[in-house]
């Protein structure tokens, strides 16, 4: 009973946490938003690997993970991010806290077979952004540019090993969410001002394909080899928008008109995600050390949101490089904790895909972290439960070409709780 009342709290916090705005980024206008990548703390410390698994956490990223899975696993993962937005000429600091997963797997059978099933954001919008110019004739215009909502993920995840040493896995996602956006517009001298708002309601599915290799090179020592491949997401937007006139001083609005996007074929349009495509090679000795280097890529020059598309906007190619590992002194030690502690760390860096202002957005981070034990039982015994603290130190974007640069310092806190609830009892 308290187990259950624990979960349904857990529940209800996260999808009120996902009603709230889950950034404060510029550049969440452009796309849908920022797209999050969650993975689970311990993933995120090692540089945002995806292709190490083991036989007592869950795994968000590559689903044949879950074919190594040994116990039942209840993952929630949250973080703190604390932000510098720059220009060229100015600065102002903000914060941003989330709830970033929840999901529960469990062995269909023990590291054999498993299932995992949970939710998690995939993209957020929050942004306000005010741009004086001057139109034709001198007059000072002042455009306001707003937006709020997100994407988010509800997912169900197989993985099995096929074959020793082999896994493969398939999840299935659904997205659902709402994004509103707004351009308010300003000139001196008028009277009025107007606005153009725009809401998408967003839907679809897509699926992540995953496969671990993961051969022995010596008794001690294993080689990682991973795939994954995030098929195209072709979301279906309904859409919305209303033209209207306001009084600048109180907001009021005078004239509102709600657009006719039938006329256009645009009150549906498709929302198309390109495919990624992931590789990764790692090497390391089981429950002691391993050490990795992921290479992602997808065609984001194909992206399309044709009732999103904001001015100055483009896309290209878009490309991740992640090194990262970790590192157990002795996770059989009695007498020392910090030896049974896992000590992780990595950097990554990401050439978005976004182009604004003729800029290519890119994003660099170092990551660290440790996974703390959260006890033994009456027999001495591991209980595998553990909390997982990361840290991010990070750089997004330039304060070229009229853009802002973010620098961020963020703080994740990850709790994994482990039982054999849904294990078949062989002993009474």
């Amino acid at each position: 009973m308290v187990r259950r009342l624990v979960f349904a709290i857990l529940i209800f916090a996260f999808c009120s946490t996902y009603a709230q705005d889950a950034t404060v980024s510029p550049y969440s206008a452009f796309g849908i938003g920022d797209m999050r990548s969650v993975r689970t703390v311990e993933n995120q410390m090692m540089g945002g690997l995806g292709m190490y698994g083991d036989s007592i956490h869950l795994h968000l990223n590559n689903p044949a993970a879950l074919g190594m899975l040994g116990v039942t696993a209840f993952g929630v993962g949250g973080s703190h991010s604390e932000l510098r937005v720059e220009t060229f000429s100015d600065q102002q600091n903000t914060s941003v806290t989330n709830i970033d997963y929840l999901a529960l797997a469990f062995p269909i059978k023990m590291q054999r077979a498993g299932l995992t099933f949970g939710l998690k954001p995939f993209s957020s919008v929050g942004f306000d952004i005010e741009n004086q110019t001057v139109n034709d004739t001198g007059v000072p215009v002042n455009t306001l540019y707003t937006g709020e909502g997100g994407v988010n993920q509800v997912f169900l995840t197989f993985g099995f090993r096929l074959m020793p040493q082999l896994y493969l896995g398939a999840t299935v996602n659904h997205y659902f969410g709402r994004l509103e956006y707004a351009r308010s517009q300003v000139t001196e001298g008028v009277a009025f001002g107007t606005l153009d708002e725009r809401i998408s309601d967003v839907r679809g599915f897509d699926f992540n394909y995953g496969l671990i290799y993961t051969p022995k090179v010596t008794d001690k020592h294993t080689l990682f080899t991973s795939l994954r491949v995030h098929t195209q997401g072709n979301l279906t937007s309904e859409n919305q928008q209303r033209i209207a006139s306001f009084v600048p001083l109180t907001g009021r609005d005078i004239e509102s008109i709600d657009v006719n996007l039938d006329r256009d074929l645009l009150r549906f349009t498709e929302i198309r995600i390109p495919t990624t495509y992931t590789v990764g090679l790692g090497y390391g000795e089981d429950k002691h050390w391993f050490v990795g280097a992921e290479y992602s890529m997808q065609k984001f020059s194909d992206f399309q949101n044709r009732f999103l598309e904001i001015e100055g906007s483009e896309y290209e190619d878009a490309s991740s490089y992640a090194l990262g590992g970790f590192y157990v002194p002795d996770y059989t030690s009695l007498d020392s904790y910090f030896s049974r502690v896992t000590y992780r760390a990595g950097v990554r860096l990401d050439n978005t895909g976004f182009v604004v202002n003729d800029k290519p957005l890119s994003n660099y981070g170092i990551t660290f972290g440790m996974g703390l034990p959260l006890g033994r039982d009456v027999t001495g015994t591991s209980t595998f439960s553990n909390v997982n603290v990361g840290f991010e130190l990070g750089r997004r974007g330039t304060t070229m070409n009229n853009l802002v640069r973010e620098s961020y310092f963020k703080l994740s806190l990850g709790i994994s709780f482990n039982s054999k609830w849904f294990l078949k009892r062989t002993i009474n």
